[in-house]
């Protein structure tokens, strides 16, 4: 489905595109009820095809732990590589009780997984770079931790590298291409092997991925594409992206000659979602794919067309009013994706990496008085209501930009727009961040900057307002001069340019959560209708274009 072209490419790479593939890496191919190609499968685990919990294509594996014998419980295969090419290999694991850890395997124990993060998928990876040629175990193992009942599931996928069809053989070819054309440039650093990138389609996996490269070198990848969703990673191990603080890196996306996404200048990862329909790429004035059911009347449409079609869909939802919030915070705004505890999921104090600095039970931590950090929770509007004039409904109680936060930190924000922080004046205990914007935002002034796990749900949020309020957000602009910073005055673009392009860049680089999923579903059955933009991601880029 795709040529490679290749820009000064080193000799030595070339042989990465035959050796280190994982067989079956997709968990594709099942016979008899066993996982083709993986040859180790030891007594204390066992391993079944499942298609309800999968990170892409259409099957994952379900490795079923029933041992704390860490010596049972492999799930190994060979493959060959070659002397001197480093290789990125990973895999993503979706742990379901946080009682067993998985570590990865690629020719000796390396890193583990995080057994709190349940529910969710995430991603372990390791560069190997063998010393001589010849042939490598991969694989997991499974680790107990405290709270191990003696079963437990951990659904695998996406073993990379792999063909993205289980059969191995390297990553395909093709004089031509039929279908939608595009390419991946890419220029690396002065630190190249900390830099790997793939483009994977959701349902049959890796169409294209690079990893091994050289130091202060353009690359060209050619993509012949089929109709779908897909996704473009870049990683960075070291988490200092490629551009700039050595070296001067960049990426580009191409399709059908349009730049959808660019950058180079980010952190450990940076992701940007993309469609091709019957009409080539979506990324801003492509055709959308037929829609049904809720979003059946947007069918067809695109740029300020679709936006006001969507607004005529989710208009009219049913005001549950001010203090009902609490009531949905209660059912629906619980720790059951980091922690797992039942708290209150606060997005200015959760660390998603670590235990939170603080907690609080629903309903009996509510504000209420604060004296700092950690006292109670309250109800954060992402779209300060000063903005649309008060507490007016039902913009006052809409549950779809309103938040549970600290309440201390909630007055730090106040009303100033989000943005990122050069000089930061404040910083929660989470890492929120308050101070001066950061020169070359486009703003000038004070801005809140959220961790970046929750950037992503921050701006569908307001692309979400633009839509929803179409008929009156035109004259908010003037009800004070932080608003007048973010609102344009117009009902279609409705943002300034440089908030437009903040939140774009943040809604490509936090792809929707199964958090964020779950959060509409409950919104949807709270208040009669949804976010558009958690559904549809690829609406975003329709509307306004990248």
């Amino acid at each position: 489905m795709k040529k490679l072209s290749i820009l000064l490419f080193s000799a030595w790479l070339v042989p990465q595109l035959v050796y280190a593939n994982v067989d079956n890496g997709a968990f594709e191919d099942w016979s008899n009820g066993s996982a083709d190609s993986w040859t180790t499968v030891d007594s204390g685990i066992a391993v079944s095809e499942s298609t309800s919990v999968v990170k892409s294509g259409i099957s994952s594996a379900a490795i079923n732990v029933t041992t704390s014998t860490q010596g049972s419980t492999d799930f190994r295969q060979s493959v060959a590589v070659s002397s001197r090419q480093s290789i990125e290999f990973s895999t993503w694991v979706y742990h379901t009780e946080g009682g067993m850890r998985a570590r990865l395997y690629v020719d000796g124990y390396r890193g583990y997984s995080d057994a709190s993060v349940t529910n969710q998928w995430q991603q372990i990876s390791y560069n190997f770079t063998p010393s001589s040629s010849g042939n490598i175990e991969v694989g997991l193992r499974f680790y107990d931790v405290s709270g191990f009942d003696g079963s437990e599931v951990v659904y695998v996928d996406d073993f990379e590298p792999h063909d993205g069809v289980g059969n191995g053989g390297g990553s395909g070819g093709g004089e031509g291409c039929v279908t939608t054309s595009g390419s991946f440039n890419l220029t690396t650093d002065n630190y190249a092997s900390e830099t790997s990138w793939q483009i994977e389609n959701a349902q049959s996996g890796v169409e294209a991925s690079g990893s091994g490269l050289s130091n202060n070198t353009s690359y060209s990848e050619d993509l012949c594409l089929d109709d779908g969703d897909y996704t473009l990673t870049i990683n960075d191990s070291y988490g200092d992206g490629i551009c700039c603080s050595y070296g001067s890196g960049s990426y580009e996306l191409v399709i059908d000659g349009t730049s959808l996404t660019s950058g180079g200048n980010f952190g450990s990862i940076e992701t940007f979602s993309f469609s091709i329909g019957s009409g080539g790429g979506t990324g801003g004035g492509g055709t959308l794919p037929d829609l049904t059911g809720y979003y059946a009347n947007a069918s067809g449409l695109s740029g300020y067309n679709l936006k006001s079609a969507l607004y005529d869909i989710i208009k009219n939802h049913s005001s549950q009013g001010y203090s009902g919030l609490w009531t949905f915070y209660s059912s629906y705004s619980l720790d059951q994706y980091y922690e797992n505890d039942g708290s209150i999921l606060d997005i200015y104090a959760e660390r998603p990496a670590s235990n939170d600095p603080y907690t609080y039970s629903a309903g009996s931590d509510q504000c209420g008085n604060y004296s700092g950090e950690g006292s109670c929770y309250n109800r954060e509007h992402a779209f300060p209501r000063s903005w649309f004039g008060g507490a007016i409904e039902p913009m006052n109680s809409d549950v779809h930009h309103i938040f549970a936060t600290d309440g201390y930190v909630n007055s730090k924000r106040g009303s100033y727009p989000y943005g990122e922080v050069g000089s930061a004046s404040f910083t929660s205990q989470n890492g929120s961040l308050l101070g001066s914007a950061r020169s070359g935002l486009g703003y000038s002034g004070t801005v809140f900057e959220p961790i970046d796990e929750f950037k992503g749900d921050l701006a569908r949020a307001y692309f979400y307002m633009a839509t929803r309020y179409e008929n009156v957000i035109a004259g908010w602009d003037s009800n004070s001069s932080f608003v007048d910073a973010v609102l344009n005055g117009t009902a279609n673009q409705v943002f300034e340019s440089w908030f437009v392009d903040l939140m774009k860049t943040w809604h490509n680089q936090d792809p929707v959560s199964q958090l964020e999923i779950d959060r509409n579903d409950a919104a949807h059955s709270y208040q009669g209708n949804r976010n558009p933009f958690v559904d549809h991601p690829e609406f975003v880029a329709e509307i306004w274009g990248n």
